[in-house]
């Protein structure tokens, strides 16, 4: 997965895929044509992308376009982008709306179909400033076969409209099957932005000034596989570091627990820069559920990764992505989940009730009746924010740092929410606070 004030845990691995970009949009006034933005941080990096291309269509033009940049990991989040579209196209008869991201990508037909929609564009065009032409916008669809993509082109990026942390992309695709995830048919094959491009990125970011830069991907764990000599991530994130030192906060997105690289763990342990925060793609705390979703990990995996980050880190904080109702699951191996994900203690879950696919290998097996599915998620949700609580309460009295992302509120290194009690602070500033409560969100803290 995106939101004003930002958050950061939503597309990391088709993991995050999976369970996470249900439905968020983003409808940020600012220079360029009005962009609506569902699903992942990955689509609200590419929405600027799009942004900055589209720059060239002129004043005039730029006025009448909307663009739509779409999400497919869930039905909720196909049909709030189709509710976003109709809307607009009724506000707005005359604008000329462009639809693109992973939906679109997926089935073209069905989103040129709708009202107002002028033109298709597939997840690889979309990032072509050539696309954007006054020309090219003449032409209802380009969308070619993501399968055959081979290379990222990296792209800078240098504003995010209303957000205080600037993502970057840094891997896209996804080479998994995960038998619930439709997303590598939506971005193709796994392939890696080169450090040098990177670190550029990060850099321009900073200048603009950024504190905060998170890295994100499709299957963020997998970034470097297709480079030479194959470095892994936490490589990528100490050239980042030692090259930009500027940069005063780096944050991942979410990751895979069994790809987790020894330097990323060091980085967590030693770095003060590099933040004190994992968000896991686990998707179930059930083993058989696990190896039904086809994931590579077991819940002692994940239950290890757990152990380990707050051995390194005693003040970690911790999300995870998860998925109730997933076909076949009957109350007995639900439970081994709900007992997991309880016995862990994880603060920041994103559960989302199992939604079909079509084309997936899970939407064949058979389904959990979808009120069990959301009553089981609505559980699940409970456990998590039973764990932030205990969490939070554990965090007052000690000094955070906090990235303030409006006047009042802001998120710590642990991504932990902080509001203050009383008085405000510039928003990107980064403040000391000093937790004193907790309330039904997060953390209410006092400036030292």
């Amino acid at each position: 997965m995106n939101r004003v004030p930002d958050s950061v845990p939503d597309h990391g691995s088709t993991e995050e895929s999976a369970a996470s970009g249900a439905a968020s949009s983003e409808n940020v006034s600012l220079s360029g044509p009005e962009i609506l933005t569902f699903g992942c941080r990955l689509n609200t990096w590419e929405s600027e992308v799009m942004r900055t291309h589209a720059q060239g269509l002129g004043e005039q033009a730029q006025g009448d376009v909307i663009i739509v940049n779409t999400c497919a990991v869930t039905g909720e989040a196909e049909r709030q982008a189709r509710q976003a579209i109709r809307r607009a196209h009724r506000r707005n008869p005359d604008a000329r709306i462009v639809v693109t991201g992973c939906a679109a990508q997926i089935d073209p037909d069905r989103w040129a179909a709708l009202p107002g929609v002028t033109r298709v564009l597939g997840n690889e065009e979309k990032l072509k400033a050539e696309s954007w032409s006054p020309a090219a916008m003449a032409e209802p669809r380009a969308v070619s076969d993501i399968m055959a993509a081979r290379e990222t082109a990296a792209h800078l990026v240098t504003e995010f409209a209303g957000r205080t942390r600037a993502f970057v992309q840094v891997q896209q695709g996804c080479d998994h099957r995960c038998t619930f995830c439709i997303i590598p048919f939506g971005r193709g094959p796994s392939r890696s932005v080169p450090v040098g491009a990177v670190v550029e990125q990060v850099r321009a970011l900073v200048q603009s000034g950024y504190r905060e830069v998170v890295l994100t991907g499709v299957d963020m764990t997998s970034w470097g596989a297709d480079l030479p000599g194959r470095p892994a991530l936490g490589q990528l994130c100490r050239r980042v570091l030692r090259l930009v030192p500027e940069l005063e906060r780096l944050r991942l997105s979410s990751v895979d627990p069994v790809e987790i690289d020894e330097d990323v763990w060091q980085l967590l342990e030693l770095e003060p820069r590099f933040m004190p925060y994992l968000h896991l793609s686990l998707q179930a705390g059930s083993d058989m559920i696990l190896k039904r979703m086809k994931r590579r990990h077991l819940a002692q995996d994940a239950a290890a990764v757990v152990a380990r980050a707050r051995a390194l880190r005693p003040d970690i904080g911790i999300g995870a992505d998860v998925i109730a109702g997933f076909p076949t699951e009957d109350e007995a191996l639900f439970e081994e989940t709900r007992r997991f994900l309880a016995e862990q203690a994880l603060p920041y879950l994103h559960v989302f009730p199992y939604s079909e696919r079509p084309g997936t290998p899970a939407a064949r097996m058979r389904a959990v009746p979808v009120p069990e599915r959301r009553a089981r998620a609505a559980i699940l949700r409970d456990v998590g924010v039973q764990a932030a609580a205990r969490y939070h309460a554990g965090l007052l009295g000690r000094p955070l740092r906090v990235l303030m992302e409006t006047p009042t509120t802001g998120h710590s290194e642990q991504f932990a929410p902080v509001r203050l009690a009383e008085g405000e602070a510039g928003v990107g500033e980064i403040v000391t606070l000093m937790p004193v409560a907790v309330d039904g969100v997060g953390l209410v803290a006092e400036r030292i």
